[in-house]
């Protein structure tokens, strides 16, 4: 049906299946009891409304247990980390180094792990001389999947020999991981 402009009632028709929705609506509400339909008779608009006679519903609300029915967030899977070593950028092993000399040692390794390095993940001492560096350092920040360069300065010693430092990656919990990285040089006599 169109309403227009000129139209100010709605025709009782209408009125009649909206109400009959309204009432089937609100029957399947009372929880599966079947309600006799009783239908309207036709009512004049002076008939005002009429409310029902029968007492109220109770409703029952369900009982909710927030230790088993509320879903809880699962914790984040943990990543693994990894380090893959690739090359010595400076500094290769077995390098004739003088007595006291500045060493700037750097290697290229991958990140090749699921975790994101950040400034917990650590680069450690593991076996050899420190070779005046701090024997413990703040890992190369590097994404999951990219490459990163390792730098650690370094002084080679006053007795001549060959000296070998290793060092490997450490994530937030301490574990160790991945490929050790290692400076090998050999001292020369003054």
């Amino acid at each position: 049906m169109i309403f227009d402009n000129k139209t100010e009632h709605i025709p009782r028709s209408i009125i009649f299946f909206m109400t009959m929705c309204l009432f089937l609506g609100l029957s399947a509400c009372r929880g599966g009891r079947a309600t006799p339909f009783i239908p309207p008779t036709a009512a004049s608009p002076q008939d005002s409304f009429r409310p029902s006679t029968k007492p109220a519903s109770t409703i029952i609300l369900p009982t909710v247990n927030p230790a088993t029915d509320i879903p809880r967030p699962t914790a984040t899977p943990s990543c693994s980390p990894n380090l893959t070593y690739l090359e010595d950028l400076t500094i290769p092993d077995g390098m004739q180094v003088s007595p006291g000399e500045q060493l700037d040692k750097r290697w290229r390794v991958s990140n090749s792990g699921t975790c994101n390095w950040d400034a917990s993940y650590r680069l450690k001492l593991m076996a050899g001389p420190d070779l005046s560096a701090p024997v413990e350092q703040t890992l190369y920040p590097a994404r999951s999947g990219t490459e990163a360069i390792i730098r650690i300065a370094f002084i080679a010693p006053q007795e001549p020999g060959t000296y070998r430092s290793a060092w490997e990656a450490y994530d937030p919990e301490g574990r160790a991981f991945g490929d050790p990285i290692f400076i090998e040089v050999v001292v020369s006599s003054p």
